[in-house]
């Protein structure tokens, strides 16, 4: 096997989500091509050296279907040489994509990949490519099927999280991405959105709500009661989970992911590649899993993910330094440090999708490059990035800094 590095990862802001957010007037591709341009130019190889481009995506329809990934190559400029490929493992799409490169070049099919993803969500909103699971009835009933939201309150309900602990985490999580951005940790990563002609869109996450408190957020609403009783899908829940007597509903806008668009780019390659071009690595991929899940809870597979992760190397959760695990919902993470006895001051320390922002198909290379980031500025030598999917599935990637 052939050593797998990272060469550089980049990745634009978040917009929200919605037709007054910034990123709304940039189409798809135009948020793919800007970090694979970024890439071409921050790095010296040229790009026909690149095997392969592979991109999340989520709701791959419309404006992001058509091989996106392939579309955004060529766009960008890239070698016509160069394929492209678009994959959707829900909200780990982005991390699965970046796994897979890295998969190419260590068992020496590639010299440099791309991983990465894109998604905008205020164009292309979720549930658009209306797959079976959730529009099929059948399908729905013999596989249980709930909204995640309810999936997210279930899991509270069952393990116990109550609304202060996911109001709290969520507030800790905007103070994180506040304190990060003042102090221009995401500097080395973030690539400014312009529109077609040259003039500046975006250039900083714009769904953080800073000064948000736990009490600011006690007062909202939680989002899935409704959904839960008045649709059936409490009842639906508790028929698999029986030992629950009902579903306490604490998730909300506030401690849930934003709905945003952003893309992301990561460059992997084999050392000998690299030393060609004089390219300096900044880590090595170690390990990485995908796992499946019960799917109606379907939000409990990060840690298993991590678990066998870590098992293929003989490391421990202990060896770990610095965790990104996707903040879809605030009880996702509050079980996932449960269940590795991680402690929060190495969890999501420049804050998460709750702050910043979920664009599904690109939030796994997103927190992989934050991570990476991270491990330098504090001289960590081991990370760990993890996210829950959707139909139950986790999926997680080791990564070790190299000291240069």
């Amino acid at each position: 096997m052939t050593d797998c590095v990272i060469y550089d990862a980049v990745r634009t802001p978040r917009g929200k989500g919605k037709a007054s957010g910034s990123l709304h007037t940039i189409p798809p591709i135009e948020l793919a091509t800007t970090v694979l341009k970024a890439v071409a130019e921050r790095n010296p190889m040229p790009t026909a050296e690149v095997s392969d481009v592979i991109l999340g995506c989520v709701e791959p329809v419309r404006e992001q279907g058509g091989n996106i990934a392939r579309i955004a190559t060529l766009y960008a400029g890239y070698d016509q040489s160069v394929p492209g490929v678009q994959v959707n493992r829900f909200c780990a799409s982005g991390l699965v994509a970046t796994n897979m490169a890295a998969a190419q070049v260590m068992s020496g099919q590639a010299d440099f990949a791309l991983g990465g993803g894109v998604e905008s969500m205020s164009r292309v909103p979720m549930g658009a490519s209306r797959g079976p699971w959730a529009t099929d009835p059948q399908v729905a009933a013999e596989t249980k099927f709930i909204p995640q939201g309810i999936s997210a309150d279930l899991m509270a309900t069952l393990y116990g999280y109550s609304r202060g602990d996911c109001d709290a985490l969520a507030a800790t999580s905007q103070d994180r991405a506040a304190a990060a951005w003042e102090d221009r940790r995401f500097d080395k990563s973030i690539v400014p959105v312009r529109d077609r002609n040259g003039v500046l869109v975006l250039d900083r996450d714009e769904h953080m709500r800073p000064g948000t408190t736990a009490a600011s957020l006690g007062k909202l609403r939680p989002s899935f009661t409704m959904l839960g009783q008045q649709y059936g899908f409490d009842d639906v829940a508790l028929q698999r989970y029986p030992q629950v007597e009902a579903i306490e509903h604490v998730h909300h806008a506030g401690n849930s992911s934003g709905i945003v668009d952003g893309a992301a780019a990561v460059l992997v390659g084999s050392m000998a590649a690299g030393a060609k071009y004089g390219m300096t690595p900044r880590a090595r991929i170690v390990s990485f899993a995908s796992i499946g899940s019960e799917p109606t809870i379907m939000l409990t597979g990060p840690a298993d993910a991590a678990k066998r992760a870590l098992d293929r190397v003989g490391l421990t959760a202990g060896d770990i330094g610095l965790w990104e695990i996707n903040e879809a919902f605030a009880a996702v993470v509050l079980r996932f440090e449960e269940v590795l006895g991680l402690d929060h001051d190495l969890v999501n320390v420049n804050g998460g999708a709750i702050a910043m922002g979920h664009p599904l198909g690109a939030t796994g290379a997103m927190i992989l490059g934050t991570l990476l980031d991270e491990m330098e500025r504090r001289d960590v030598q081991y990370g760990c990035a993890a996210l829950c999917v959707g139909a139950g599935m986790g999926t997680a990637t080791i990564i070790e800094r190299i000291e240069n």
